[in-house]
């Protein structure tokens, strides 16, 4: 998963797959759901971004992630 915000647009997109987008839907104001050619989520577009949303901190809990020997 990658973050990437765009300053010039205030939009933060939530790139969920490396599957490429072939469909997208504005599911509410100002949020954009895009969708790859199996209909699976793969992105999630948020418009003005920082009007809604605290930019300046990202939290993350319980990621089932590997532990290194």
């Amino acid at each position: 998963m990658k973050l990437h915000y765009d300053s010039e647009t205030d939009s933060l997109y939530i790139d969920l797959s490396a599957s490429p987008s072939t469909d997208s839907r504005e599911i509410s104001e100002g949020l954009v759901v895009d969708y790859d050619e199996a209909g699976r989520v793969v992105g999630l577009d948020i418009q003005h971004a920082s009007q809604s949303l605290d930019l300046s901190r990202i939290e993350t809990e319980h990621l089932p992630l590997p532990i290194s020997a």
